[in-house]
């Protein structure tokens, strides 16, 4: 089907482009920018004035439950999500049950993905068998099959010679090592930062250096291996400075923020909210300030939703034995305008952090509108103010932060390899 979108403000970040343009879609790809090619005739015009045009989003941390946890959230209600959202492509955690160390279990997710036809997914294999931390996974099948990076999602790796071979491994095939830096033992059983809040409301407590030690763990051995190192999930000023300096030194490390920690601190757990149950925890005022800091300067290369819905009743527990997580995909970007807004980002910057630059953290050829590239298009109304409503989440989770906030934004159109998918 050709498509022909007009009258849009047409942004796309790796082109670096904000004007008012036209696009051409035809055979999945896109034809043309600004003016048709030549003898293309349009079956289908979507008009676009007042709207703004970009790339489908990109996130790379969204829990889809499936297999195994199926009571939280299903594959057809989670990219229900995502395309409502505006996002096209997205890698999952490994931490399904069972975990994703073997083909067939990637090769089925992808194929229900497939079937599906609503967003495209690409899993993070696991970097041990079974997720235990003991035996390196079978890492050339698992990217036979489909794996975009290997990680161990929140399940910590203590043993720290299983990491060095691991990371050799990967080193020497040219793969991607994702991990979520925080030493276990430090962390054990807590539940939020280790601050005045968790002070005051008597939470078991997870210090910084429980992040900045695993983070400084994982930079030695990425400098002795030579691997390509994604660090997930950032929550502290000093571990964005260790990143920083690292990237300076020129090691071949990467790195994203969770959207919650972009606007949120431990003040608004409140009493006892256990919206506010997130993994990594909430922080201080002043991580928060150096996790914008580190946005601002381009040392966090990504934003991403860590969409993990957690079903109703394990939220309704006291706050240190509710489940950890919170629905995302819907939220990412209007939550990404919130905060451009609020810092005076420009949108070309703000928007690059959930297009071009996650889709290069996947090593994939999307996140952008140049004529001949897949055409995954999100069309929004950056003016649609709208409030955050669990029951009108798309999502099977309904646990958000957010809940009762005003966000401004809204997607109208979402189109994936040229097939429109979603309509407001």
């Amino acid at each position: 089907m050709n498509i022909h979108i007009k009258n849009g403000r047409l942004i796309d970040p790796k082109n670096r482009l904000d004007a008012q343009q036209d696009v051409f879609i035809s055979t999945r790809r896109i034809v043309g920018i600004g003016a048709a090619p030549e003898g293309f005739i349009a079956d289908q015009l979507i008009d676009a004035a007042g709207l703004i045009v970009m790339p489908g989003l990109v996130d790379v941390a969204a829990r889809l439950r499936e297999p195994g946890y199926e009571y939280r959230a299903t594959l057809e209600s989670e990219m229900s999500a995502a395309v409502a959202g505006g996002v096209t492509s997205l890698s999952c955690p490994p931490d399904t049950d069972p975990p994703l160390d073997e083909p067939g279990l990637v090769e089925m997710l992808k194929r229900r993905a497939r079937v599906l036809n609503q967003c495209r997914v690409f899993p993070v294999g696991a970097l041990t068998t079974g997720l235990k931390g003991t035996e390196l996974t079978e890492m050339i099948e698992l990217t036979d099959a489909g794996c975009k990076a290997f990680s161990q999602a929140d399940v910590p790796l203590t043993d720290t010679r299983v990491l060095l071979r691991a990371m050799q491994y990967a080193a020497t095939f040219g793969y991607r090592v994702w991990l979520r830096p925080q030493d276990s033992y430090l962390a054990k059983n807590g539940v939020a930062h280790d601050g005045e809040v968790a002070t005051r409301l008597g939470l078991p407590a997870i210090p910084v250096v429980a992040e900045t030690i695993a983070l400084s763990t994982m930079l030695q051995l990425a400098r002795e291996t030579g691997v390509t190192l994604h660090v997930c999930r950032l929550s502290s000023a000093a571990g964005v400075e260790m990143v920083r300096a690292a990237k300076q030194e020129g090691l071949a490390v990467t790195c994203d923020v969770s959207i919650n920690h972009v606007h949120l601190t431990e003040m608004d757990i409140g009493y006892f909210d256990s919206n506010c149950h997130l993994t990594p925890p909430l922080r201080s005022h002043r991580d928060r300030a150096g996790l914008l800091a580190g946005l601002l300067d381009g040392t966090i290369d990504a934003i991403c939703s860590n969409h993990s819905p957690v079903d109703d009743d394990a939220k309704l527990l006291p706050f240190a034995e509710a489940e950890a997580g919170a629905t995302g995909l819907e939220l990412l970007l209007p939550l990404v305008l919130k905060w451009a807004a609020q810092e005076r980002v420009p949108l070309l910057d703000a928007l690059s952090h959930i297009t071009i630059n996650p889709a290069q953290l996947l090593g994939q050829k999307m996140g952008h509108l140049s004529v001949g590239a897949h055409a995954d298009i999100c069309i929004f109304d950056p003016e649609a103010a709208w409030k955050v409503e669990p029951a009108a989440l798309k999502s099977q989770g309904k646990n958000t932060p957010f809940n009762g906030y005003e966000m401004q934004g809204r997607v109208c159109y979402t189109l994936l390899d040229g097939q429109l998918v979603y309509r407001a």
